[in-house]
């Protein structure tokens, strides 16, 4: 745990500017997270809610949360409120709770539009032409508590490096693609968020202005 400071800053030190990090902190204590706290990190990101929630309820209130696993629709209500960014909606049923849960809460829930272009089917998402329908069929005008910022994907799983660079071009291409038709008059989707601990560059390289990395800060996971 002594080397997440000096792993933080080395990671902070080789992101270009524009790129935000999110410092992946799950299945990783509050005191891991309180050493990058104290080294000036504020976003952190967990997949499980009971242990985000857990987490929030005890560290400092300045932190921004950001939910970046598979969010099953029977915890929706729980973490209302608590995250900065949901950045893995991957159905429009999911999406209309956020929304509906959002409604009931008075709070407003930013969130990413999770695309599906890995080869594994164990990953989840929309498919590139399902989410480019979503857009341009305005479905999103029914949202009322819920504001989408942008895109989140997921490379395959692959040592093949122009594989996962082409994994990232194309989900690059899907978010210019919405992001750049102002007939959709959307406001403030400007979210790229794809790399983690062992791909990052490559996602940086094809536009991603926001990085999960986790292990490359905290060490590998503790389980």
């Amino acid at each position: 745990m002594t080397d997440v400071v000096e792993n933080l800053i080395e990671v902070r030190d080789a992101l270009p500017d524009g790129v935000e990090l999110v410092a992946v902190s799950k299945f990783h204590p509050a005191e891991a997270i309180m050493l990058a706290y104290g080294a000036g990190q504020r976003c952190f990101g967990e997949s499980r809610v009971q242990e985000l929630l857990a987490k929030e309820d005890v560290l400092p209130k300045d932190i921004k949360w950001h939910f970046i696993g598979h969010l099953q629709t029977n915890k929706v209500r729980q973490l209302i409120g608590k995250t900065s960014l949901i950045e893995s909606v991957d159905s429009e049923r999911l999406l209309a709770l956020i929304d509906a849960e959002s409604a009931k809460a008075g709070v407003v829930t930013r969130v990413l539009m999770q695309v599906h272009v890995a080869k594994e089917e164990t990953k989840f998402g929309f498919l590139p032409e399902e989410l480019l329908e979503y857009f341009r069929e305005k479905r999103f005008e029914k949202l009322t508590h819920t504001h989408i910022c942008g895109v989140m994907g997921m490379a395959s799983n692959t040592d093949d490096n122009e594989r996962v660079r082409a994994d990232f071009a194309a989900i690059a291409s899907i978010f210019r693609t919405i992001a750049d038709d102002e007939k959709l008059g959307l406001r403030g989707f400007d979210t790229l968020s794809m790399g983690m601990s062992h791909d990052w560059p490559l996602a940086v390289e094809e536009g991603a202005n926001l990085v999960r990395i986790g292990s490359g800060i905290f060490g590998e996971r503790i389980y």
